[in-house]
């Protein structure tokens, strides 16, 4: 492995980062982030920068705003080379000057307050988080309380969505992971007397904020405001932070976090421990909607401006860190005012990459006048000729001023003439120079416009894999609802055959097992409700037979049904069958024997035996005494068996 692939590993993004980051509104907006899957190193898809947790939570916001852009373009750096705490101090900044002072971010007060140096530990320079950002040693800056260690934050790294613009000026440089940290001159850049003199009221305003008794501001107090108000000030935005609307802010990521939320978020970022106070609003009105900008209110324009004429020339990273010596971030702290904390992942360690970064590309057109006006740095014509500049200013070198112009001095016609051919000889060679640049420039159209079309053809396809992706999920998370229905259905059938089972078992007062090894809670169900109606079915089989064969006598005049529902409803009339059917015998009794009577020819007075109507119960036994001798001929008569016990039931008349 080559020593600058040490610094990266497989992304390590848990559950509760992947929390944190949709409730603070990164995924609202769809494609916003992309996370990594098993790849070790890097890959950003088309129009994605590499980014992290720690720089996201800390006012990073895709697309960048366009302070960090130049920051990135004149220190010749890539935004993985920044620490979670340099984040934090350049949201801080751009917080601090457009809420509490009024002004767009400043470079030329950026560059009296901060400083930046290289990070590194036991002698090997970092490349991820390579560069620290520092208050200067004689400033008086607000105490931030930086956490002295970022605990692996290098791990957490993901993709965020970072659209390319028309104008290459404006794009951060490509990501390129193995870029080496070179000291550019743009780093030494100091502010100049012009601009020292043009912000000393706002550096005035700084020492008012934090030491006005009773209205003090401090680095967690601004923290906390941005945070809360969910606007991330290192975003691109359309208005800047004075104009705040609210809970109708178009800038807004998210609602407005709750208070438990917001403390627990901000001890994270900072050395506040649970015993610490967050405070839930500053000390001071910040501008915004509802507090606007004051009248005639001064504005002060100064971006950092890329560097002029290519890439800013190079120097090796020597011993001194004058001349580019790396440095822990823990060294150049100083104090707690001075410069940020120690954020060294001691799980990670760092080599110098053997790549540059790509060229700086030069802006199309230079600083107008009146931003040089605004800016309060004077004319070029101001300065000296003869002063000599100590250290690189690309602030300054892009100040150009159209009406500074020399005087031509007078030339003679002789001169004029000597100097004639060498002028078109000149002229010549740029002729042919032009005409080379020109066949260049076509071709780099026509391979502009193939490259052009490569990329077009390449986000089809990846619109296309995307799509194929997303068809896949939606078919496996329909598979899944499936499988649940299937599993809800199958235990509903096995609750109903169980439910039927035990009314089978409660009525039929008998109990059966599944013979054989179980399993399957389904198959044994419908195993054990298969014994429960070939039994239920021979049942019926014998009650069926039983109650044709008993239908004869009590319906002798009916028809016997052909379905057993029928031969069933027959029985089951709410008349008693039985009474019927020792009526129906007694009345044959009864007229049997009045027709034996009427054969042996006695005189009978059917009129007074027709008429009774109660008869003593002794009297009715002594009758039936009396007759039972003959009873047994008459019964023989009839063609009836008599039966053995004796009936001494009084006659049941209908």
């Amino acid at each position: 492995m080559a020593a600058e692939d040490l610094e990266w590993e497989r992304s390590k993004i848990s559950g509760q980062d992947m929390n944190l980051l949709k409730k603070l509104g990164f995924t609202k907006k769809e494609n916003a982030l992309r996370f990594p899957k098993e790849e070790s190193y890097p890959s950003p898809p088309m129009e994605y920068q590499v980014s992290f947790v720690d720089h996201l939570i800390r006012g990073l916001s895709p697309p960048i705003h366009e302070f960090l852009r130049g920051l990135l373009f004149v220190y010749g750096l890539q935004l993985h080379q920044l620490t979670p705490n340099s984040i934090l101090h350049v949201s801080i900044f751009i917080t601090l000057c457009e809420c509490f002072l009024g002004v767009q971010p400043n470079w030329a007060l950026w560059k009296r307050i901060f400083c930046i140096r290289r990070n590194g530990s036991h002698g090997v320079a970092y490349n991820i988080g390579g560069v620290v950002i520092c208050v200067r040693p004689d400033v008086d800056y607000f105490d931030v309380k930086f956490p002295d260690s970022v605990q692996g934050w290098r791990k957490r790294w993901l993709y965020v969505h970072e659209e390319s613009s028309d104008s290459v000026e404006y794009n951060i440089a490509p990501f390129d992971g193995r870029a080496k940290i070179l000291r550019h001159r743009s780093w030494d850049a100091e502010a100049t007397e012009e601009e020292k003199s043009a912000t000393e009221a706002l550096m005035t305003r700084i020492r008012e904020l934090q030491n006005t008794r009773g209205k003090e501001l401090s680095g967690i107090q601004i923290t906390a405001y941005f945070l809360r108000i969910r606007v991330q000030p290192l975003q691109a935005r359309k208005n800047p932070l004075w104009m705040y609307a609210g809970d109708e802010d178009v800038e807004r990521l998210s609602k407005e976090l709750p208070v438990k939320d917001l403390e627990k978020l901000i001890r994270r970022i900072s050395k506040l421990s649970k015993r610490d106070t967050v405070p839930s609003s500053c000390r001071i009105t910040p501008y915004s909607g509802a507090n606007p900008l004051p009248e005639n209110h001064p504005v002060f324009a100064s971006l950092p401006p890329l560097p002029e004429g290519g890439e800013v020339e190079d120097r090796t990273v020597v011993d001194d860190d004058n001349q580019g010596t790396s440095h822990s971030e823990s060294d150049v702290a100083g104090s707690h005012k001075s410069a940020a904390s120690s954020e060294k992942d001691a799980e990670s360690e760092a080599t110098a990459s053997t790549h540059s970064l790509p060229p700086a590309v030069s802006p199309r057109n230079k600083m107008k006048r009146e931003e040089i006006k605004d800016s309060g740095t004077s004319k070029a014509e101001e300065i000296g000729p003869s002063e000599k500049k100590a250290v690189f200013n690309p602030y300054e070198d892009a100040l150009v001023s159209s009406g500074d112009e020399e005087e031509t001095p007078a030339i003679d016609a002789t001169a004029r003439t000597k100097n004639l051919a060498e002028a078109n000889q000149h002229a010549d060679a740029l002729a042919k120079k032009l005409e080379q640049s020109e066949k260049a420039r076509k071709k780099a159209e026509a391979d502009a416009k193939k490259a052009k079309a490569d990329v077009e053809k390449a986000k089809a396809d990846a619109a296309c894999v995307e799509d194929l992706r997303k068809r896949l999920h939606d078919a496996e998370n329909a598979l899944s609802d499936k499988v649940t229905a299937q599993v809800a259905r199958e235990e509903k059938i096995i609750s109903r055959l169980e439910s039927q089972s035990r009314c089978f078992v409660t009525r039929t007062h008998q109990d059966y097992e599944v013979d054989g090894p179980k399993g399957d809670e389904l198959l044994d169900a419908l195993s054990l409700l298969e014994i429960q109606g070939d039994e239920a079915r021979d049942g019926l089989a014998a009650a069926e037979a039983g109650l044709s064969k008993l239908f004869p006598y009590f319906f002798p005049k009916k028809e016997e049904p052909s379905t057993s529902a029928g031969l069933a409803k027959s029985f089951n009339m709410p008349q008693d069958l039985g009474l019927k059917l020792r009526q129906e015998g007694l009345k044959i009794g009864v007229e049997g024997t009045i027709a034996l009577i009427a054969d042996s020819q006695q005189n009978v007075d059917w009129t007074k035996v027709g008429s009774i109507r109660e008869m003593e119960t002794k009297e009715w036994q002594s009758l039936i005494k009396a007759a039972k001798p003959h009873s047994k001929l008459i019964l023989s008569f009839l063609g009836v068996k008599p039966t053995p016990a004796p009936s001494t039931s009084k006659p049941e008349v209908k």
